[in-house]
């Protein structure tokens, strides 16, 4: 069992920035790779940006330059620090980990978070 908590969202102008935390916890031997995705209103479920334990790093087109993934292997946590925000990254962002349970394991799994709210609005 893992547990994924995100934060961090919010209300904020054209042009604005935050940054989204998500924290896992539970029973894991280590995680491989976190990232966000988002859904906005009517659309589908897209990724954002991933990070692997080795700290490379993948961006949809749309975010590149603006948004930056970093991740604290010690800690689990993954954050995305957002930067000039526009009205089309409003969404619901969601934390996602694929994990293994013991050492040297080819078995991984896949979970996410609850979701937090991001919209950007004049």
């Amino acid at each position: 069992q893992v547990q994924l908590v995100e934060s961090g969202g919010g209300l904020v102008q054209p042009g604005g920035s935050l940054r989204l935390s998500c924290a896992a916890s539970g029973s894991f031997f280590s995680i491989n790779a976190m990232g966000w995705y988002r859904q906005a209103p009517d659309s589908q479920r897209e990724l954002v940006a991933t990070i692997t334990s080795g700290s490379s790093t993948n961006y949809v087109d749309s975010v590149k330059g603006r948004f930056t993934i970093s991740r604290d292997n010690a800690k689990n946590t993954v954050s995305l620090q957002m930067n000039s925000l526009k009205p089309e990254d409003t969404a619901v962002y969601y934390c996602n980990a694929v994990v293994s349970t013991r050492r040297d394991s080819f078995t991984y799994f896949n979970y996410w978070g609850q979701g937090t709210q991001v919209t950007v609005s004049s």
